[in-house]
């Protein structure tokens, strides 16, 4: 439980009293008590809704509670997301998650004033949403990329509420590719917990992977914060707060979300000198990189460098920066990532929800 009030001030036992259940949710400073048995797994919770009724329909005080109980409240297994929280809130109207473990053993409570309490960011973020996604083939026939679904969610949404989970409520989108059917789908945020507005490119001039950038500030020219970039076709959890804050104490112009790739050779490498005699062969080596995960941080100085209504590429902002000795940053993301831009890709994607 992340609220002040410890975990156990909101559990029961089955033999406890309505009057027991009453006390552990005027103690949690909650909406609901816990029915644990010796090993701490979760049997149910009953809400002060449930008491409530109880006591019109004739019970009392020293009824016993365990009576009324949901023997299969929704939880969460630890590591959910904020976001992920919050969305289920939302959709089931409730305003109080547990958290149990593979044994079903309670361990944590989200509760809404927790997750609606976190810091707000005053930046912005854009999401890159425009391309054709080619590679998905057919699938993106009728559909754009980011509206292809894993959870039962789109992949824009799931980037959405990582967003939203941040702290960031005020989002950019750039559309061209089916634009109508992004927007529609999107609306104006409101049921993400955000504010989203369109960036929109022409379908026939491509601008690459940057070029919305350029459009956004000449939208938005008073900018004077770092902005979140990242593409709308990206699996992975990362906290926008701490990248931000990593770009500031670099003091950084640009800063790349960047992740371990490691490639495996298949094949047997020859080291061979100049006189084309072999020294030494190494069997399928394998060799790590750092590369761009498609996240970034903007500050309003790089921005300016991107023309309007150009095609510019990311890494030909990151090369304009450091021609200019503007520092370039790389902030590591050590969680899972995947980038969505095959078939294999997105089955992967499905498969790991």
């Amino acid at each position: 439980m992340s609220s002040d009030a410890p975990l156990s001030n909101v559990c029961i036992t089955p033999s406890a009293s309505v009057r027991d259940a009453l006390r552990a949710i005027n103690d949690g400073a909650s909406s609901i008590a816990m029915f644990v048995d010796d090993s701490q797994r979760l049997l149910g919770i009953v809400t002060d809704g449930d008491i409530r009724r109880a006591l019109l329909a004739g019970a009392d005080l020293a009824s016993g509670a365990f009576e009324y109980v949901n023997p299969h409240p929704r939880a969460v297994p630890p590591g959910t997301s904020r976001a992920a929280v919050l969305d289920l809130m939302r959709s089931l109207r409730i305003s109080e998650v547990p958290v149990v473990d593979p044994d079903g053993r309670l361990i944590g409570l989200h509760t809404l004033s927790d997750i609606v309490g976190r810091p707000k960011l005053s930046n912005i973020a854009l999401i890159m949403a425009g391309g054709k996604g080619t590679r998905l083939g057919e699938l993106t026939k009728d559909t754009p990329k980011p509206l292809m679904t894993v959870a039962d969610r789109t992949i824009i949404e799931w980037v959405i509420l990582g967003l939203v989970d941040s702290g960031i409520s005020r989002i950019y989108v750039s559309v061209a590719y089916l634009a109508d059917k992004i927007i529609d789908h999107l609306g104006n945020g409101e049921r993400f917990g955000c504010t989203i507005s369109y960036i929109h490119e022409d379908p026939a001039k491509p601008l690459n992977t940057a070029g919305a950038l350029g459009l956004l500030y000449e939208q938005l020219p008073e900018l004077g914060e770092p902005i979140i970039v990242t593409n709308a076709d990206l699996m992975v959890q990362y906290s926008a707060a701490d990248l931000l804050a990593f770009h500031d104490a670099q003091d950084a112009t640009l800063t790349v979300a960047a992740r371990p790739y490691t490639h495996q050779v298949p094949f047997g490498v020859l080291e061979i000198d100049g006189d084309r005699s072999v020294s030494a062969v190494v069997e399928k080596p394998r060799v790590e990189f750092e590369i761009s995960t498609g996240i970034y941080a903007v500050s309003p100085q790089a921005l300016a460098l991107v023309p309007a209504g150009e095609p510019f590429s990311m890494p030909e902002l990151i090369e304009a920066c450091i021609e200019r000795s503007l520092r370039v940053a790389a902030w590591p993301v050590d969680s899972d990532w995947l980038d969505v831009g095959t078939p294999k890709d997105l089955a992967t994607a499905k498969g790991q929800q």
